[in-house]
């Protein structure tokens, strides 16, 4: 299976988790796919058909799925096809545009006033972003610091990374968000793929580089390296270690839990008051400290 595959499968699950909120918003909603080359017409027709299942949700409200980019021969006949397999009402609208004016692109449509869920490549003109309240970023491997930079300019607060690796090639996927809910469901359904036969997951931050498989428990060892390393700088409360994991590694907030107790049972680490419940406000610190 690909890494191309393994992306599709996440922007579907993360649509299946966005839908049913922005829908509900009375100025309608919309999903941009957006890129700097050819639109990818398996992710643009899985989108459609994602969303196409919330359809009967619409109640008179608009959803506005458009594609932007140079490349999108055949694009909208084959999502037209699809449409009429769906038998999607007359206020789901799907928009296939070719050229690179995404922020134009959108007025024209009207998905201006309502929730936006975007997913772009690193080619495409960044100004829109402002305008989403969740976006996924495909960039090369290796970009992670620039892309972060670039979300969080964009108001984009909570940000999560992660790199994709076969035998043959490797990318990252980005995620930005202003909700810490929307940033919890991404990283449960990262982890909630289907094991892919030859791909797997790589920490961006994680400076030797280990891959781990995808798993609904994944190996916690990197994330045991980097809580000890940040703990480095000081004691921390448990609730500032699961935001740590949860903003800056590839894990869950609900790992990091786990790790500490781990490391506790280990006597890596000791932790203030020392009996009692590991609550959120429990400071953690290494041994010796």
């Amino acid at each position: 299976m690909s890494i191309g595959a393994v992306s599709r499968e996440l922007l579907v699950r993360c649509l299946d988790t966005w839908a049913p909120g922005g829908l509900h918003s009375p100025h309608g909603a919309a999903f941009l796919m957006a890129s700097g080359g050819s639109v990818e017409p398996e992710t643009a027709e899985a989108a459609v058909r994602a969303l196409g299942e919330f359809a009967d949700r619409l109640r008179g409200r608009q959803l506005s799925v458009v594609f932007v980019g140079p490349g999108v021969d055949g694009l909208e006949a084959r999502l037209r096809a699809v449409q009429r397999e769906m038998q999607t009402p007359v206020e789901f609208g799907v928009h296939v545009v070719r050229g690179t004016a995404v922020a134009a692109v959108l007025k024209a449509v009207g998905a201006g006033s309502g929730p936006l869920f975007a997913m772009v490549d690193d080619s495409v003109s960044k100004d829109f972003k402002a305008k989403a309240a969740d976006v996924l970023v495909t960039a090369r491997a290796g970009a992670w610091a620039e892309q972060r930079r670039d979300l969080r300019a964009h108001g984009f607060e909570l940000t999560a990374g992660v790199e994709l690796v076969d035998r043959e090639a490797e990318a990252l996927v980005a995620f930005g968000t202003r909700s810490a809910k929307a940033l919890e469901a991404f990283k449960n359904e990262m982890w909630a793929l289907d094991e892919y036969a030859g791909v797997r997951y790589r920490d961006p931050e994680d400076p030797e580089g280990h891959l781990m498989d995808i798993a609904l428990e994944p190996n916690p060892g990197a994330l045991r390296r980097e809580l000890l390393d940040v703990l480095r700088g000081g004691p921390m409360t448990v609730t500032e270690l699961k935001r740590f994991a949860l903003t800056d590694t590839v894990y869950r907030a609900a790992d990091a839990q786990k790790v500490v107790t781990a490391l506790l049972h280990a006597g890596a680490v000791t932790r203030t008051p020392e009996s009692g419940r590991l609550g959120g406000d429990v400071v953690i610190r290494l041994s010796g400290e």
